[in-house]
């Protein structure tokens, strides 16, 4: 038996240290190659580390929350037999390389390879997935190309085997072109903020850190197109203005637009069904459930997306029940885990913050969200079967966000349309 030192990688241009943020290993735990072992986050990317050997972990020499330097050792594991692992960015080693071939007929050849560890698009690959390219002839220009299956996309050692064995063929599937590839690993450069005696600086909290790369992830996975529809919401308006109180002393909840718009647009996803799905890879997944995220929020200004589940089937009264309850956990900081978890469409009021219309960020892996824009009374034509004339009416602008990777022009502006449809043919009679 012996020990093998875990380094922490490089992690990118231009990154010297990373912070431990989860370690997703105990001490004593059986450690597979290339299995993930701790959770890293740097200023640019969090990612995890995996094992360049199989073995036991034996010692953790860093703990959450504490910063590592590029090169330092952070765990250590027991292996069989005597193992030796470069850690220079270039070097001339002797490794058993899987091969094609040598998976299919599982014999293992030794071969001699140059392990060549820059990327320079800043992404970690682990040590085996880069001496089986280096084997197999796969530049870094390809290398870089493959959609890896592993947390961030990254490629494991699967993710090259398949690709090697597909290389060429059209089953061989691309993350996007090469040429943008090279576009998209240019250095981008930095532009520096002047910082003046008076000025205030403040740091972003974990929370705010999480929104910001949630929302950068998403533009650069999303092809964001919007639709943008303007409703009459008069009949809503008074149908509202007429039942609250009535509501308030039989349901003990009182009445929002909020769940009105809701329930519409729970039926609208009913209509058309590939509003309701996700990306995954080159997959679509169609999903079974309606649960519509609701933006809400917080105390310390940041938003939240609580999930109403199943929410095509809740009544009027179960929609308000569950949108004023989110909203209170939201508020008083209460929210659990599940509360969270699961939403396959969002719905954002930006009304409320008194904008007339937003184009909001669709919330991955969800492929849509509608911003709900504020009410005004509006002077418009009204028409008649004794002829049309101006009138005083409420309307809002609803605006639908949605990924044209896999949602058209057509899909996403008749949604949205079908949604005002249902609010316009409120009935102002109705019981709720």
């Amino acid at each position: 038996m012996s020990k093998f030192e875990l380094k922490l990688p490089k992690m990118g241009e231009s990154v010297a240290e990373a912070t431990i943020t989860s370690w997703l290993k105990e001490i004593g735990d059986t450690i597979d190659l290339d299995e993930p072992i701790v959770e890293v986050a740097t200023d640019k990317v969090d990612s995890e580390v995996p094992s360049e050997v199989e073995g036991i972990l034996v010692e953790i020499l860093y703990q959450v929350d504490e910063v590592v330097e590029v090169g330092q050792t952070i765990a250590i594991i027991e292996i069989e037999g005597n193992v030796e692992i470069p850690t220079e960015t270039k070097e001339e080693i002797v490794v058993n390389v899987p091969t094609v071939e040598s998976v299919k007929t599982d014999l293992k050849k030794e071969e001699k390879v140059i392990v060549d560890r820059s990327s320079t698009s800043g992404k970690f690959y682990s040590p085996l997935v880069k001496n089986i390219a280096k084997a197999e002839g796969v530049s870094m220009e390809e290398l870089e190309a493959i959609i890896g299956s592993g947390k961030d996309q990254r490629v494991t050692k699967n993710d090259i085997l398949a690709y090697i064995k597909n290389k060429g063929s059209k089953e061989t599937i691309l993350s996007e072109s090469v040429q943008a590839r090279k576009e998209n690993s240019k250095p981008k450069v930095k532009v520096p903020v002047s910082i003046g005696s008076g000025d205030e600086v403040i740091e972003m909290t974990r929370m705010g850190k999480l929104i910001s790369k949630h929302m950068v992830d998403s533009v650069q996975t999303s092809a964001h197109v919007q639709s943008f529809v303007e409703v009459d919401v008069t009949n809503i308006v008074k149908w509202r203005n007429k039942v609250k109180d009535e509501f308030f002393k039989r349901e003990g909840e009182k009445i929002t637009f909020t769940p009105i718009f809701m329930e519409a647009v729970a039926k609208a996803i009913r209509d058309y069904p590939l509003m309701n799905i996700s990306v995954d890879g080159d997959r679509i997944v169609k999903k079974k459930d309606i649960n519509l995220g609701m933006a809400a929020a917080l105390v310390d200004g940041n938003l939240i997306v609580p999930v109403i589940k199943n929410a095509d089937q809740l009544s009027l009264v179960g929609m308000t029940k569950a949108v004023n309850e989110l909203a209170r956990k939201s508020r008083a900081g209460e929210l659990n885990p599940d509360d969270i978890q699961g939403g396959t469409f969002t719905v954002t009021n930006v009304g409320s913050f008194g904008s007339i219309t937003g184009t909001p960020i669709i919330n991955q892996p969800q492929v849509g969200i509608l911003a709900l824009g504020s009410i005004r009374k509006l002077p418009a034509v009204i028409e008649t079967p004794n002829g049309d004339f101006i009138g005083i009416r409420h309307k809002m602008i609803i605006s639908h966000s949605y990924d044209h990777r896999v949602v058209n022009g057509a899909l996403g502006s008749l949604f949205a349309k079908r949604i005002a449809e249902y609010l316009e043919a409120w009935d102002i009679n109705a019981n709720y």
